[in-house]
């Protein structure tokens, strides 16, 4: 991970639009959503507009908007958590995001609004563990992040890691107790002490950071779901 990312001169500048989608399910994100096409597909009828709420996200609501049975226009509305911004500088995903668009490793991104962001619904399949086993699959995925790997976004800048700022962000957010009982209990029980932790992760720093590995810009949310497997392109 790097600590600055250079968006290439030319990329489309990205809308920044003042609406606000609602996280609850109903009247409320559906709104919310067409608040948005709207401005992204003004020539939709909103009384024909579907919207398909995907469950895959761990910390983000994904909504697919389209009209009537026609998937191949398929707008994703994606509203973030509530506070993950603490975890996640949404000013830089926006900018990585750019950055893997011009390099035809993302689909495009439509605009950002209050506490979200619109973009490209890309058609093929999200992927399970037991995909990724399969070799003609984990060779593809191994050489699209051998590319986004190679992408040079620091504008002649030399990348320097942000990993132990970041770790050390998330430690400043760990808890210390829970109000239910029950869920204190297997928090005191079942997760390391924050000493135990920090001792680990300065085992890490000490050992990682005098290995000379390049530094590189990376996906960092690699989740198998957040990857789309198209049979017919290969």
């Amino acid at each position: 991970m790097s600590n600055y990312i250079h968006v290439p001169p030319g990329s489309p500048e990205v809308p920044k639009l003042d609406i606000t989608v609602s996280e609850r399910e109903g009247p409320g994100y559906r709104q919310g959503a067409l608040q948005l096409l709207r401005r992204l597909r003004p020539h939709w009828r909103p009384e024909e507009v579907t919207l398909q709420l995907f469950t895959d996200g761990i910390t983000n609501k994904l909504i697919g908007c389209y009209v009537g049975d026609i998937t191949d226009d398929v707008v994703l509305v994606r509203i973030y958590g509530n506070k993950t911004e603490l975890l996640v500088d949404r000013d830089e995903e926006v900018k990585s995001f750019r950055v893997l668009q011009a390099h035809g490793c993302a689909p495009q991104l439509y605009c950002t609004f209050n506490n979200g962001l619109c973009y490209e619904f890309m058609q093929g399949e999200a992927l399970d563990p037991e995909h990724v086993c399969n070799p003609d699959i984990f060779r593809l995925i191994a050489r699209q992040l051998a590319k986004i790997h190679t992408i040079h976004a620091h504008n002649g800048w030399i990348p320097k890691s942000n990993l132990w700022l970041k770790m050390g962000k998330y430690f400043s957010l760990i808890p210390t107790e829970f109000a239910d009982e029950g869920v204190n209990k297997r928090f005191l029980s079942d997760i390391p002490s924050p000493q135990v932790l920090q001792e680990e992760m300065a085992w890490m720093k000490e050992r990682l950071s005098n290995l000379g590995s390049p530094v590189v810009l990376c996906h960092n949310d690699l989740l198998c779901k957040n990857i789309i497997y198209n049979k017919k392109r290969g």
